[in-house]
C-alpha cells in the first residue's frame, strides 16, 4: 500500500489534534507528517506514532506538492483563504469547517452515506456539521427504503462543539466561577441558542442541519426544522428526530434494517432501560440509535434519539473516514 504525504491545519484545537490521535489509531499509511498552527504555536512539538514533529506556523507558502491531502480544522476565515491555495497545488482538501459546506461544486461527505460523490471532488471536500453527520447516518438506510417526507430535529449539544472555549465554561462552572464564552452559565443549565441568530428566528445551527441534510440526501423537496439546545455535557451529541415517512413501516423490518447498516449500532431496549448515552458514546466511532417506537399522530412516522461522539464521529473520525475512502479509491 502506498503511504501518504499529509497535512493538518489547526493542530493544536480540539478537532485538528483528535484527528492527530485518529490517524495514528487507524494506521492511516502516512509517509511524511505535516503540522500547522497559528504563529503563536510554532516551534512547539507533538507526539504521532512515537516520533516528535515540530508545529510549523501556516502561511501562503505552507503547501507544496510534497503533500498528498490536507485536514483543515481552523475555521472558516483560515480554510476561505488556505484551502483554495492548497488545492491550486494539487492536494486534496479536507476541510472541516462551515466554509465550503453549501458550495454547490463542492461535495460534502459523510462516508457511509455518499461516498461516491468524493469523487466529484475538484481539490476540496467539505465536512459537515457535527450535528448532521450523525443524523444522516440514520437517515440514509431509512430515507433509501421508506422515502422521508418530513423530519423534526431537537439537537441536545455538548459544549466541546464550542471547542476548548465551551469545555472551559462548564469546567468554571464546575467548580462556581463565572462563564466567559456562553452568553449564560452552561452549568446546571441549558442554552436553546447555538451559533447567531437570523431574521426568521433560527440559529445559523439550526439552518445548517436543514441545509445540509438536503444535501447529503440529495433532496431539496425534503421538509425539515430544527431546534439547537447547548446542554451541560463535555463530549457526545444526542438528537431527538421525528421522522415522517411516504411509505408504510413494519417496526421491527425498520429496527433490523438500522441495525445492519454501516456505522450504526442499534441499543434499545426499554424494558431494560437499554439507550444510547452521551457517556457511553463519548470515545468512540459509532452512531446509536434507540428510543424507537412508531409516531402515530401521523400516519407513518417513527422517533428516534441519535447519539454520538461530536468531536470523534461529528468531526475528526469522519474525516479520516474520506480520507481513508480517497485512497481506497485511488
Amino acid at each position: 500500500m502506498k503511504n501518504y504525504r499529509v497535512a493538518i491545519v489547526g493542530v493544536t484545537g480540539l478537532v485538528g489534534n483528535t484527528i492527530l490521535k485518529i490517524l495514528e489509531e487507524r494506521e492511516f499509511p502516512i509517509e511524511k507528517l505535516y503540522l500547522f498552527a497559528s504563529y503563536k504555536s510554532a516551534g512547539k512539538t507533538l507526539v504521532f506514532n512515537n516520533k516528535e514533529y515540530k508545529i510549523e506556523e501556516l502561511t501562503e507558502n505552507s503547501f507544496t506538492n510534497d503533500i498528498d491531502i490536507a485536514f483543515f480544522s481552523a475555521g472558516s476565515g483560515i480554510s476561505k483563504k488556505f484551502a483554495p491555495i492548497a488545492a491550486s497545488k494539487g492536494i486534496t482538501v479536507i476541510d472541516n469547517s462551515s466554509a465550503f459546506r453549501m458550495d454547490n461544486n463542492i461535495p460534502l461527505i459523510v462516508p457511509e452515506v455518499n461516498s461516491q460523490d468524493i469523487k466529484k471532488n475538484k481539490g476540496i471536500i467539505a465536512n459537515p456539521n457535527c450535528s448532521t453527520i450523525q443524523a444522516v447516518v440514520a437517515l440514509k438506510p431509512l430515507n433509501d427504503k421508506y422515502k422521508i417526507k418530513r423530519i423534526v430535529f431537537s439537537t441536545y449539544q455538548a459544549v466541546s462543539g464550542s471547542g476548548s472555549k465551551g469545555i472551559s465554561d462548564l469546567e468554571k462552572g464546575l467548580s462556581g466561577e463565572k462563564n466567559s464564552f456562553y452568553p449564560y452559565p452552561i452549568f446546571n443549565n441549558c442554552l436553546p441558542h447555538i451559533d447567531t441568530f437570523e431574521e426568521d428566528g433560527y440559529t445559523k445551527e439550526e439552518m445548517k442541519m436543514v441545509y445540509e441534510t438536503k444535501k447529503i440526501l440529495n433532496d431539496d423537496s425534503l421538509k425539515i426544522t430544527a431546534t439547537a439546545v447547548r446542554v451541560p455535557v463535555f463530549y457526545s451529541h444526542s438528537e431527538s428526530v421525528n421522522i415522517e415517512f411516504y411509505d408504510n413501516f413494519i417496526l421491527s423490518e425498520l429496527i433490523e434494517l438500522l441495525s445492519n447498516s454501516p456505522g450504526i449500532v442499534v441499543s434499545d431496549n426499554p424494558n431494560e432501560s437499554i439507550y444510547p448515552l452521551a457517556i457511553n458514546a463519548a470515545g468512540t466511532d459509532d452512531v446509536y440509535v434507540g428510543r424507537i417506537r412508531k409516531d402515530d399522530s401521523v400516519k407513518s412516522g417513527i422517533n428516534l434519539w441519535i447519539v454520538a461522539d461530536n468531536v470523534r464521529k461529528g468531526a475528526a473520525t469522519n474525516a479520516v473516514q474520506i480520507a481513508e475512502c480517497i485512497i481506497k479509491e485511488k
